[in-house]
């Protein structure tokens, strides 16, 4: 199993007391020093980490992964804070599908472009994805039976309503007519 990182900063008492206890506890301890440190950490980490911080630093950074320990606590009370803002992390980061310029958020089903977002339902959802999962074009009566779970042989143009209302929406907030493409083979982005 992939141990989490911990990052410490401006804490060197508690990364010393927890690095005497390393064999026992399931992270990964690094110790930072300078600022400029943590902006190569939220550039290049996964959401498989967290920082550790005195409370100084959280006026100067933009950082979800981060736990403010300014006083004094029970060792086990940190360690349940890390937990819960690991588990919270791997929650929020699976949620989250890049797809060619836009993040769409699949808990909230928020498409995101340059501070831009739209708002989707949850089949508009279910087919970007399932769209973005597939290399090729993907047939409506693929996406007749995957998303909507019809029989292929049933007579219907919900497909093809659909598609065309999600890109009227797209197109209309971000001006972007070529997010979902078609073809003869059908329907890809």
């Amino acid at each position: 199993m992939l141990k989490s990182k911990l990052f410490f900063y401006n804490l060197n008492t508690l990364y010393d007391i927890l690095y005497e206890i390393r064999e026992k506890i399931n992270y990964n301890l690094i110790k930072i020093s300078k600022i400029e440190e943590i902006n190569n950490i939220i550039e290049v980490e996964d959401n498989n980490y967290l920082l550790i911080s005195d409370k100084k630093i959280k006026n100067l950074l933009k950082i979800n992964h981060l736990i403010i320990t300014n006083k004094p606590f029970k060792i086990n009370s940190l360690f349940e804070k890390i937990n819960i803002s690991l588990l919270k992390n791997t929650y929020s980061g699976q949620s989250k599908l890049k797809i060619n310029n836009y993040f769409l958020n699949i808990n909230s089903r928020v498409l995101i472009k340059n501070e831009r977002s739209l708002k989707l339902t949850q089949k508009e959802v279910e087919v970007i994805v399932y769209l973005n999962n597939s290399d090729n074009s993907m047939p409506i009566s693929s996406l007749q039976k995957e998303v909507w779970g019809h029989n292929s042989s049933l007579e219907t143009h919900t497909v093809e309503t659909h598609i065309y209302r999600l890109r009227r929406k797209i197109s209309q907030k971000f001006g972007d007519d070529q997010f979902i493409k078609s073809d003869n083979d059908g329907y890809k982005i």
